[in-house]
């Protein structure tokens, strides 16, 4: 498990150039306010928009998510732990006024920027805050 990235991931790596050639500035691994320990991937804290991109192995993706066999209780557990962290995570945020965008690995990173932007941008519109040009 050590040698697996936990951040700054090809594909987080592919949207966050994306997002920047796109002319919208962001913050990495921004931490979860009043949540030690844990970060948002891609995050517009003026905004409050968060971003985080979920391996389909970690995170229990519906589609390419595989279960060990071996020692497979001890997986099932660790797997499921991160699913609950996941929704603990999205559901403070939620409730503290973020909007949270989860993305899985597998999304092509045209389409997770291109909703990210558009995400961006409504809620700086909403704020009265239109983009500076």
């Amino acid at each position: 498990m050590s040698r697996q990235a936990s951040k700054n991931t090809g594909v987080e790596l592919a949207v966050r150039r994306l997002l920047h050639a796109a002319g919208l500035r962001y913050r990495v691994e921004y931490p979860v306010p009043g949540m030690p320990r844990r970060r948002i991937d891609v995050a517009f804290p003026q905004v409050k928009v968060a971003v985080l991109i979920d391996g389909c192995f970690w995170h229990g993706c519906p589609q390419h998510a595989t279960q060990p066999k071996s020692n497979a209780e001890w997986w099932r557990q660790k797997l499921d732990r991160n699913m609950a962290r996941d929704a603990e995570t999205t559901e403070h945020l939620t409730a503290a006024g973020w909007e949270v965008l989860r993305f899985w690995e597998h999304e092509a990173p045209e389409d997770v920027a291109l909703r990210v932007a558009a995400a961006v941008e409504g809620r700086r519109t909403r704020q009265g805050r239109g983009r500076k040009r």
